[in-house]
């Protein structure tokens, strides 16, 4: 079983491990010539993460270390700002852009807590796809069957998840605007989190869309997520919510999200919802009519291209050739919307988001699978661009109706030991957070009894 943030911390307490012990496994990791270390991170911080281990070490026995976690090494997408480097948002147009002065708050109150940043992952560019696919750098392939089948890793923070599951570090920081920290959990097989969005400050991560950009953690169980969580919103949660799962009412929206399930995805979706009636949760079926507006609301298509086009236009002009050309497309989709067309879909997405608030508030939680289907593979993804647009989409689906419903959401390992990873998601409205952690915990812990 990977290490929890609370067990390595526990090791860490007892002498058991040492923080430069820690940070050398990861190293040796991401070195590894038969892994994927080379296309998981665009940028090692080798000489200052061994660095900062021996200064953890040495605070820790004198019992002054920051906090429990101090010398834990975590990974950080390259979309963040960090002091002294230049934010290339997984591009190669903004390689000589001016360094951060600062590293942006949420990286930031990490390393108070005496995180250690080992380095900046690969991401899709921009943060603009589901998939991962970087045509720069190469895409860090999946876990499942990676011997013999090389399959997307999910995006866009493609290299924060494979760097939490190759142990190359113990948590990942990404960014989730339409399920880009849910999707490469539930391909990759570990805990994705998406926060309200107004709970983590996003200063100093390069945008995709103001409006529906969030701020979450990868990791190896729901708790980990929780404590990155509590430590970037800069503020701890209330132990809201049951510890267990007996009496919740948990609804399976019927209405878009259960379309196109591939036969895994369906029978362990199924096999978790099961899980969860078992534990005590009253499952039931409920239309949420609403979550086929959203298609409707992004005809022209929605905020991300439109605020996306506003911040790159100038850049796309400069330098688009540099751009990937199936990211370009798609901010270039900005141009078709007028003021107008903004203005009412910023209305349209305000009078949703109510009214999702009011009919999800009926529930403890929704659950859908994360995503329709296991991870495809990185040549099916790659063929062309009708394939490419198809598949992204289809995984984009279900994750992004919380985005746009302004809620928070987490992805869970669904599947059972050896099979191919696939993602449960619980959501709530915004504002949720603690109590979705605590039933989140309550439902890792019936899915593991099974």
């Amino acid at each position: 079983m990977a290490p929890t943030l609370s067990a390595l911390a526990d090791d860490l307490a007892a002498g058991r491990t040492s923080a430069l012990h820690l940070v050398r496994e990861a190293l040796a990791r991401i070195d590894a010539p038969d892994g994927e270390g080379r296309r998981t991170f665009l940028k090692v911080h080798r000489e200052a993460a061994l660095a900062a281990a021996e200064a953890m070490d040495r605070l820790r026995a004198a019992g002054l270390q920051p906090s429990p976690f101090a010398g834990i090494p975590i990974s950080v997408k390259d979309l963040f700002d960090l002091a002294g480097e230049p934010t290339t948002a997984g591009s190669t147009v903004l390689a000589d852009a001016a360094p951060a002065e600062r590293d942006a708050p949420a990286i930031a109150r990490l390393r108070r807590a005496g995180f250690i940043v080992i380095g900046r992952t690969n991401m899709t560019e921009f943060a603009f796809s589901g998939l991962g696919l970087n045509p720069h750098y190469g895409t860090p392939a999946a876990p499942y069957q990676r011997a013999t089948t090389r399959r997307i890793p999910g995006g866009s923070s493609s290299g924060a998840a494979v760097s939490v599951t190759e142990g190359m570090a113990f948590a990942g920081i990404g960014s989730d605007t339409g399920g880009s920290c849910r999707i490469p959990a539930a391909f990759c097989g570990i805990v994705g989190y998406k926060p309200t969005a107004a709970s983590v400050p996003r200063e100093g991560a390069f945008p995709l869309s103001q409006t529906l950009d969030s701020i979450g953690p990868l990791a190896n169980s729901v708790e980990c997520c929780r404590i990155l969580h509590e430590i970037m919103s800069g503020a701890a949660l209330p132990q809201a919510g049951p510890a267990n799962l007996k009496g919740l009412r948990i609804a399976v929206p019927q209405t878009l999200v259960l379309d196109g399930l591939d036969r895994h995805v369906a029978a362990s979706f199924e096999r978790a919802l099961e899980r969860l009636a078992q534990a005590g949760a009253a499952v039931s079926e409920e239309p949420f009519t609403r979550f086929a507006e959203v298609a409707r609301m992004n005809a022209k298509g929605g905020l991300p291209p439109a605020e996306a086009y506003a911040h790159h236009r100038e850049l796309i002009e400069a330098r688009g050739e540099g751009y990937d050309p199936r990211v370009k497309a798609r901010i270039l989709r900005g141009r078709n919307q007028d003021c107008a067309d903004y203005i009412r879909l910023v209305q349209e997405r305000t009078a949703f988001v109510a009214a999702m608030r009011d009919e999800v508030s009926a529930f403890d939680a929704l659950a859908m699978p994360t995503v329709p289907v296991i991870a495809p593979t990185i040549a099916e993804c790659d063929a062309d661009d009708e394939a490419y647009t198809r598949i992204n989409l289809l995984v984009l689906r279900n994750p992004a109706l919380i985005n746009v419903m302004d809620g928070c959401a987490i992805s869970l390992p669904m599947q059972r030991a050896g099979e191919a990873p696939a993602g449960l998601t619980l959501a709530r409205a915004g504002g949720g957070d603690a109590a979705l952690f605590a039933i989140a915990m309550a439902a890792e812990a019936a899915l593991a009894a099974g």
